[in-house]
């Protein structure tokens, strides 16, 4: 009989005691509010603001509503107004283009590579038609970031990193996020920290980082920040800058502080679950693995596979065949948006230009959850389950030819 896999690719840990116990505190306090304190208190946002700049060695971070709120506010403080233009992988989901409309740019999509990353040989054709570069480390894979940092260098293009799948990986030693301008990160439920929403945001630069804390609805209260830049650094900004609230509460902060203490070692769960998936995958007729590489210090939260130049009838009868095995693969190359998937064509309140290479990638490219709650086990029976039918509808289409 074959397996039938019984695991929820949606359900995540329970948050820790700890982060239980701080919440109920708070909760019992009342002071929800990030401002809301009483003397000699330091607010919960305040002290994971404080905890994350110096996990990821920043100078200087703020806590939000959402990783979207985190990119639109990077962008805005970055100088990206109204009309402007910015660079953004075309292999992303619907909120990184969401979010430089929502401020009334337009994006340009640059091309994805086989190894899922942004294609450093398309940005180069297209870096002079902006200043600014959204960089999305989609589903977890980092591309060459000396070279993408070199070819915006001399291009005098500002980059922001989405780390939305990111959260604990490294290029080279250096943390994602502390490359660019400024480092945005998600903590919604499916990411590497959960409080169900909320976002942070990093960066190095005083100004800014002063300008992101007051479009956030500081209040004239950054003074309370305690990983902000110095109050002389907001005497101009605060004149000029617009509140947009968007700021993290304190019980949010509260259940997210005790996750940020396990983060390395929930990022080496993730990596254990990606090994086994990626064993039991390889030399699978027909089916391509992400070749990840040595620099490339990754937390995969995710699997992702490809199916190249698969007929989109063959894609759908795979992913069908999986889900009656209760393996739940998503298929980005779909011409509908399903769940969370959807390609830059779907986007059409931006304009696009066609891309055949990247096209082809997409057409081709699988997707899967790998939540903690799965057992090294589970992510062997989710790779024999995918490779049985891969294989299947592999060897029909070779002997129907």
């Amino acid at each position: 009989m074959d397996e039938i896999f019984k695991g929820k690719f949606t359900q995540q840990e329970p948050i820790p005691n700890e982060g239980i116990a701080a919440a109920i505190d708070v909760m019992q306090s009342g002071r929800l509010h990030r401002y809301n304190t009483i003397d000699g208190e330091i607010a919960q946002a305040a002290q994971l603001e404080e905890e994350f700049a110096a996990q990821v060695g920043s100078r200087y971070c703020l806590a939000v509503a959402s990783g979207g709120y985190a990119l639109t506010t990077a962008m805005r403080a970055s100088g990206v107004k109204p009309g402007d233009t910015v660079l953004t992988n075309a292999f992303t989901l619907a909120p990184v283009p969401g979010a430089i409309a929502s401020i009334g740019a337009t994006p340009i999509y640059v091309g994805v590579t086989e190894g899922l990353v942004i294609d450093l040989d398309d940005l180069r054709a297209k870096v002079s038609r902006s200043k600014y570069l959204l960089l999305s480390h989609m589903r977890g894979h980092i591309c060459d970031m000396d070279e993408l940092m070199r070819i915006c260098g001399a291009a005098g293009v500002t980059v922001i990193e989405d780390c939305a799948h990111t959260m604990g990986a490294n290029w080279n030693g250096t943390p994602s996020g502390r490359f660019g301008h400024f480092g945005c990160y998600s903590t919604q439920t499916y990411k590497h920290m959960n409080s169900g929403e909320g976002g942070l945001l990093v960066s190095d630069d005083a100004e800014a980082m002063a300008r992101a804390i007051m479009l956030s609805g500081s209040y004239m209260l950054f003074d309370r920040h305690r990983a902000a830049p110095p109050p002389e650094t907001f005497k101009r900004i605060k004149y000029e800058t617009p509140n947009i609230s968007g700021r993290m509460d304190n019980l949010r902060a509260a259940i997210l502080r005790p996750q940020l203490r396990r983060l390395s070692e929930q990022c080496g769960k993730w990596n254990a679950r990606y090994r086994v998936v990626e064993a039991g995958l390889k030399a699978t007729p027909g089916l391509s693995l992400i070749e990840r590489p040595e620099e490339e210090g990754f937390v995969a939260s995710s699997f992702q596979f490809l199916l190249l130049d698969w007929d989109a009838r063959q894609i759908k009868e795979v992913v069908d065949r999986c889900a009656k095995r209760g393996v739940e693969i998503k298929w980005f190359g779909g011409a509908e948006p399903t769940g969370f998937t959807s390609r830059y064509d779907s986007w059409q309140y931006a304009p696009y230009e066609r891309m055949p290479a990247t096209d082809r990638v997409l057409s081709g490219i699988l997707d899967l959850r790998l939540p903690l709650t799965f057992s090294l086990d589970d992510c062997a029976m989710i790779a024999r389950i995918i490779r049985a039918e891969v294989s299947a509808v592999w060897q029909q289409e070779a002997a129907d030819q």
